[in-house]
């Protein structure tokens, strides 16, 4: 790799401001939290270097993104989670001490669900997460009502010896700590990228004239997809330029009535007043005559 090559692959900030010390965007933590981290000036990392960093949370394992700048921090938005300094680069102890940590963990786990069995309580335990400077104990949990778990967070830090959060998650939450892949063969989106889950509807569906089937339109959550949201305001932003459904148009072949849109190749389902039907190019419409009652091919309300 050329000299050039491998300045440009650095993370840190421009030249102009490299007398600052460089900072990078770093994913952690089992809820894949971001945060923007500062680096020692004389530390340069680049898009897939694990490094031990100090959180609001204490010592985490981290895996850099890219460079932090002003653009990270719009497009992160609400979805940062704090920040802190990177501590070095991972080395081979550390990768050592993460092996046992994940022993432990699944300790913790079993132990945990099994104090919430004996006393009963109306949770379900999702994950736990071991900070990984041993600082605390995050235990994710499903539940439909408030829980007072009070002596059972003195059980788990008498037996434990760790300070413990309870943390009440959703259901899309538990997909994020647990799903791998979505039915597309990508990892699910909630788990890579989204720091926000979007307000997904029906609507959404059928407006991409996806397929109503619960089963090919929900996510590992149960939800409706994610991904249905993606480009809902371009499919939105044509149908509202086309001549709407059930309007009366005049094209190029006569007088007829909108059935329906194909929104992305920007054409329209006509049927003339002696039955027959065309597709029609966004250009084949003279004008609207009238934008009429919205009514699909079936003569069913859009």
């Amino acid at each position: 790799m050329s000299e050039s090559s491998t300045r440009d692959s650095e993370v840190s900030r421009p030249e102009s401001s490299r007398t600052d010390s460089p900072r990078c965007v770093v994913r952690y933590g089992n809820t894949r939290l971001l945060g923007d981290f500062e680096a020692r000036r004389d530390q340069r990392f680049q898009r897939g270097d694990e490094v031990i960093v100090r959180s609001e949370r204490g010592v985490e394992w981290g895996v850099v993104l890219c460079p932090a700048d002003a653009r990270t921090a719009t497009f992160m938005g609400g979805g940062r989670s704090g920040g802190g300094r990177i501590l070095r680069p991972v080395t081979d102890d550390d990768r050592r001490a993460r092996e046992e940590h994940a022993i432990r963990e699944r300790e913790l786990f079993r132990r945990s669900a099994e104090l919430m069995r004996e006393r009963t309580l109306q949770m379900q335990l999702i994950d736990v997460e071991l900070i990984f400077g041993g600082e605390k104990l995050v235990l994710y949990y499903l539940s439909e009502s408030r829980i007072d778990f009070r002596e059972l967070v003195r059980l788990l830090a008498r037996d434990f010896n760790l300070r413990i959060e309870m943390r009440q998650i959703g259901i899309r939450d538990e997909a994020r700590l647990l799903a791998d892949y979505g039915d597309c063969g990508k990892p699910v989106c909630c788990n890579t990228h989204l720091r926000e889950m979007p307000a997904v509807s029906m609507k959404m569906a059928k407006l991409q004239k996806a397929s109503l089937d619960p089963s090919k339109i929900s996510g590992r959550c149960g939800r409706l997809k994610c991904c249905l949201r993606y480009e809902y305001d371009t499919y939105e932003e044509h149908r509202r330029e086309l001549p709407p459904i059930g309007a009366t148009v005049l094209t190029r072949s006569g007088q007829g009535r909108v059935l329906s849109q194909e929104l992305l190749a920007r054409k329209l389902v006509v049927v003339f007043d002696d039955g027959r039907r065309q597709i029609a190019d966004e250009s084949d419409i003279v004008t609207v005559i009238s934008r009429g009652s919205r009514r699909n091919e079936n003569g069913e309300d859009d």
